[in-house]
């Protein structure tokens, strides 16, 4: 297998074709098995991470078999290695309204260029193929400037008057899918937020970590440490963060929320960051 998954970096470094209209990836699989191996998985994880900044459409995944065995043995084969890739799109934020196909195909042979050697043709074959249809880009009409209404950002909403039981979202706040930190950029408005809560000293509040895409109100699977805790590793990251820059630990909590509470709509907003406020007046 060794051997063969060199073959494959080569051959297809990463095998993550971009074109206008959609991107691609190939996961690999042994013989008559349909447990992704660890590299492969790892590779996996690589592209999802790589489609959170992208406006999806849709998901296909298609299972393959080599032409080795019965063709009714192949079919079920090759479904069933479709569905192992759809269960780790499912446990790593990705909705499962997404993913429009999940079909096995059964046995193909496909003509490698300059490949003659049968057993590395079929090492190719067993595979699962993913195909990820991006949105198309709409161009927003822009309002008048009379129209624009200015909303408050985080820092102010803070800033403002507030009493127990207000939410704040922390909207723009981006972590990277699968993980419990945020990006470099979240980073600054992460920092004003904390600026904030510490000229704000009377305010107490509990930070609550949402996850999105996830089954049965199950938390998702937190890749650093393999846990599924992600929603409160979130909420844990924050609250370090804000103990960091200055904010008293006697006025905060934190707590994940899994997914008890989606918003409806687009699912990358349920991956998300809230302060709920639970006292306000003079800290002692």
């Amino acid at each position: 297998m060794n051997k063969l998954i060199r073959l494959i970096l080569i051959l297809l470094c990463f095998n993550l074709a971009t074109s206008q209209s959609k991107l691609t990836h190939d996961v690999y699989f042994d013989t008559d098995k349909y447990v992704v191996p660890p590299t492969e998985e790892n590779r996996l994880l690589l592209f999802i991470s790589n489609l959170s900044d992208i406006d999806i459409e849709s998901i296909s995944i298609y299972g393959f078999c080599d032409d080795v065995g019965a063709d009714d043995y192949n079919l079920i084969l090759s479904q069933q290695r479709a569905n192992a890739i759809k269960s780790i799109f499912s446990n790593n934020e990705i909705s499962e309204s997404l993913i429009t196909n999940v079909d096995g195909k059964g046995k193909i042979l496909l003509k490698i260029v300059n490949e003659k050697n049968l057993l590395k043709i079929r090492g190719l074959n067993r595979k699962v193929e993913i195909i990820v249809k991006p949105k198309p880009e709409i161009v927003e009409e822009v309002k008048p400037i009379a129209e624009t209404v200015k909303k408050k950002n985080v820092p102010e909403q803070i800033k403002s008057k507030l009493k127990v039981g207000d939410k704040i979202t922390f909207e723009n706040i981006l972590f990277k899918t699968g993980y419990a930190t945020v990006t470099p950029d979240s980073k600054k408005i992460l920092t004003a937020i904390a600026d904030a809560l510490v000229e704000r000293d009377d305010i107490y509040f509990t930070i609550q970590g949402h996850v999105c895409c996830t089954q049965f109100s199950r938390d998702a699977v937190n890749r650093r440490t393999k846990k599924r805790n992600l929603s409160e590793a979130r909420a844990k990251y924050v609250y370090n963060y804000f103990a960091k820059k200055g904010v008293s630990k006697k006025r905060m909590r934190y707590m994940g929320m899994r997914r008890k509470f989606p918003l409806g709509g687009d699912p990358k907003f349920d991956r998300r960051v809230e302060i709920l406020i639970t006292y306000v007046g003079n800290e002692n």
